[in-house]
């Protein structure tokens, strides 16, 4: 692995230096963003425009403002549907300035608070429409974002967890899929996430807010306390299972890319992953990040799942090795389904065809919506 800030130079970019950490950002993550609302032509010119780590997100927020003028712009000329497309794209794109950029808290946090504002101004507009739900915990708040499927209720309801760099969000396309099919989506920022970043660590027992969670949903108008299954990528594919596993609501359950042991990935990790789980766990170093990260931990945990779970792995997952998943679907006490792609890098974002819709499907016959 090169030096954490090494400069990388390719001769087919014209004047092209960038620092190592911008390179691992744009070369680990390109599919996502595009599948999570970054127009291509977007992406291709920010990323084209950064040399070194401390401008990128200055640059994600300077193309970000684009898109929240044309949203207020919008808002003021009673485009209201045009409005909420543009101010929740903005939010996606805020979002991805902040998403690693824990080295500059001042300047993530910014960027992480216009991202919030431009969704929250977005969600009556969406279709359908969005209602932002705040949870006390723990003498803090976890935040998510309830959308119910058009027609008539009570709702199947699918909770969505982000991982150790995502939140509520980037979440707007895939809760299109299961909006679609008639379920409702929660898309929630836990401890170590988004808006709960900054006064609640990242945990391994997720079963714990997972129960506050879920308790929040199932008493919302509308809903299903009946049919609750739970969707997690990344870290998220480790917290959704560790959430089915101890909170009994909970019907179904997919794992996108998470690790059975996150603690046992700590040497192949980029090293922004790292230091923004050191950041996000509240450890003082990086060597007290990898112990915490070692308390994410399935060995006890997988046995009590005995609700349907759908694990979804690549084997060309550079973060999270994909015998990860193989050991989540051998120890899980219930049904259980694997789907593994050759070609799938972390969150399998590059072949996103191959699994998201199946995923979707499958969540909608296991909650018979």
């Amino acid at each position: 692995m090169l030096p954490e800030h090494a400069v990388v130079c390719k001769d087919a970019q014209p004047g092209g230096c960038m620092d190592e950490r911008v390179a691992s950002a744009v070369s680990n993550w390109a599919p996502r963003f595009t599948t999570n609302g970054v127009a291509v032509a977007d992406f291709q010119r920010v990323t084209a425009s950064v040399e070194r780590w401390d401008d990128w997100c200055s640059a994600w927020s300077s193309a970000a403002k684009v898109h929240e003028d044309l949203g207020r712009e919008a808002m003021r000329e009673g485009r209201t549907r045009s409005a909420g497309a543009h101010l929740s794209t903005a939010a996606v794109y805020y979002h991805f300035g902040k998403f690693l950029f824990v080295e500059h808290p001042d300047e993530m946090r910014e960027a992480h608070g216009r991202a919030v504002a431009c969704l929250n101004d977005a969600l009556p507009y969406l279709d359908p429409a969005g209602e932002r739900i705040e949870i006390p915990f723990e003498g803090s708040r976890m935040v998510g974002v309830l959308r119910r499927p058009n027609g008539p209720g009570p709702h199947p309801v699918v909770v969505m967890v982000p991982g150790l760099d995502s939140t509520k969000e980037e979440f707007r396309s895939t809760e299109a899929l299961f909006l679609e099919r008639g379920l409702a989506t929660f898309s929630v920022d836990g401890p170590g996430q988004g808006e709960a970043e900054y006064d609640l660590p990242i945990r391994g027992d997720w079963e714990v807010p997972g129960q506050a969670i879920v308790d929040a949903v199932a008493a919302q108008p509308g809903i299903d306390p009946e049919r609750i299954g739970v969707w997690g990528v990344s870290l998220g594919g480790y917290y959704a299972p560790r959430l089915a596993s101890g909170v009994e609501q909970v019907r179904a359950c997919v794992a996108l890319a998470g690790p059975y042991n996150f603690g046992e990935c700590w040497d192949q990790l980029p090293p922004l992953t790292r230091t923004a789980f050191t950041a996000r766990s509240f450890s003082g170093d990086q060597e007290t990040g990898r112990k915490r990260a070692l308390e994410l931990d399935l060995t006890h945990a997988a046995g009590k799942i005995r609700v349907p779970l759908l694990v979804v792995a690549g084997k060309q997952d550079r973060l999270i090795p994909w015998q990860h998943a193989e050991r989540l679907v051998a120890e899980a006490g219930g049904p259980t389904e694997l789907i593994m792609l050759e070609d799938g890098n972390h969150g399998n974002m590059n072949v996103a065809a191959k699994h998201r819709y199946k995923t979707a499907d499958w969540m909608a016959a296991q909650l018979g919506a």
